[in-house]
């Protein structure tokens, strides 16, 4: 047991250059300290349930992950959440775990814990798709097409490819939990496109939590580069399952680079435990020409913060932060974005949507940073939200910072609740309140969810977005 702050063994102490970067993430935490009210960033979040001493820390898994990926006899493959176990393993499979009688055990069958293989959770469109349990990567890898690197962080690290960028994208003296982060790192991907390579199919990395693993604490760094001219989709899952809902804190980074005319959709579905906490940060570096498009659906947690910050470094480089949240109960859910144009001639486009009923609050802080030079640039920024409840509540914070002329910027943000007349009418054609209350809420989210631009990951998107919450 143990707070925020706590001393565990972790793989690489013997590398100097990455044990630096941990030792500096913990100085850096150490002098930030737990974000407050005070905290002009955090002044909306407060960070009520991590102010705790019971959070748990599990012991290394990267030797046994590194064991697992070499073992080349078992036939074991983890793809779209089931596992497909198809040959009787005499010596034991690479899961760690023994197959008998065909069957896959690959997770222990203990009182009130749901195996992987029995969550059958799918991806409903073709994907490459890696599997993460607890923040520990569960492996192997599937095959990626020539030209795609995919491995796990701390083996790119062995390696010295992550050397270049890793630690260097985000800057620990500003995010406090990008701090702990670093003083901790040691599971996640490392995932570089080699130059003028298109991937095929979207590269899913989904993170599994399941009902009574009460109070675990893990962290996940993944760094993502995109070489000149490389095309990729990325997508995060924090996917929770059982029925007893769970308490835990769950803490991601991820650094991506997109070098010139590189093009990156970045799509998130954070749907945790209704107790759990989780905190993400993604901070993207952008060269010229390069595009990345950004969005986050956020339909859990008891406080969830997504927050992008993307650094438009040369001409002509643009980037679409887009997001929606639906939520109810007492839950908070932040997000929170930071467009630096730095170049000239750079744009960006953000729309957030929100859904928020019951006692919920709603965070929405968003910049734009229009440096000096940053001539004939462009910078667009939105929000709206719907109040469901009269005890549910928004605090929206949006900010332009123009350091330049000759450039067009526009920020708003609007709140209002459902039209009483539409929903008159509605039942006035034989449709009942409540159906008539989700058809408008599906209605008003679709605005956000059509940013996406992948027709299939839309469509996932969209179920979620409209499925009830429980």
């Amino acid at each position: 047991m143990g707070g925020l702050v706590q001393k565990v063994k972790l793989f690489g102490e013997y590398i100097p250059w990455f044990q630096a970067m941990r030792d500096k993430g913990a100085i850096a935490f150490d002098e930030l300290g737990l974000p407050t009210p005070k905290t002009e960033a955090w002044k909306y979040t407060k960070l009520r349930d991590l102010n705790t001493d019971d959070l748990v820390i599990e012991p290394s898994n990267f030797l046994a992950e590194m064991r697992v990926a070499a073992e080349e006899a078992c036939g074991c493959h983890h793809e779209n959440g089931g596992c497909g176990c198809h040959h009787h393993h005499g010596e034991g499979c690479c899961c760690g775990h023994h197959h008998e009688e065909g069957e896959c055990h690959c997770h222990e069958h203990e009182e009130g814990h749901v195996c992987e293989c029995q969550q059958k959770l799918h991806v409903p469109f073709e994907a490459y798709v890696i599997h993460f349990e607890k923040g520990k990567m569960i492996p192997p890898f599937p095959d990626f097409p020539r030209g795609v690197e995919v491995m796990n962080l701390m083996e790119s690290v062995i390696t010295e490819d992550a050397k270049e960028y890793l630690g260097k994208v985000v800057d620990i003296k500003l995010h406090p939990f990008a701090a702990l982060n670093n003083a901790y790192m040691e599971e996640g991907i490392y995932l570089c496109v080699h130059k003028n390579v298109k991937i095929d199919k979207p590269i899913v990395l989904i993170n599994h939590t399941q009902s009574g693993e009460e109070n675990i604490f893990f962290n996940i760094r993944n760094l993502i580069v995109l070489e000149q001219g490389a095309e990729a989709e990325f997508v995060e899952w924090y996917n929770y399952t059982g029925a007893v809902k769970s308490r835990y804190f769950a803490n991601a980074v991820n650094e991506i680079v997109l070098g010139k005319n590189a093009k990156l959709s970045h799509y998130k579905l954070q749907d945790e435990a209704f107790k759990a906490n989780h905190i993400a940060l993604s901070v993207v570096k952008q060269k010229a020409d390069s595009n990345y498009h950004n969005f986050c659906l956020q339909r859990g947690a008891n406080i969830g913060r997504n927050e992008v910050k993307v650094l438009l470094n040369d001409e002509n480089a643009s980037a679409e932060v887009n997001a929606a949240y639906i939520m109810s109960g007492w839950a908070t859910l932040d997000t929170t974005t930071d467009i630096l144009h730095l170049s000239p001639r750079t744009y960006s486009s953000q729309l957030v949507k929100g859904v928020v009923g019951g006692e919920a609050k709603g965070v929405f802080q968003g910049k734009i940073h229009i440096a000096k030079d940053a001539v004939q640039t462009e910078g667009n920024q939105l929000h709206r939200a719907l109040l469901l409840s009269d005890t549910a509540e928004i605090d929206v914070k949006p900010e332009l910072e123009i350091f330049a002329d000759d450039v067009k910027c526009s920020h708003g943000a609007a709140s209002g609740e459902l039209d009483e007349n539409q929903l008159f009418y509605m039942q006035s054609r034989g449709i009942g309140r409540e159906e008539a209350k989700q058809i408008l809420i599906d209605a008003y989210l679709n605005e956000a969810l059509d940013k996406v631009k992948n027709p299939e990951i839309r469509a996932w998107l969209s179920d979620y977005a409209h499925a009830p919450q429980e």
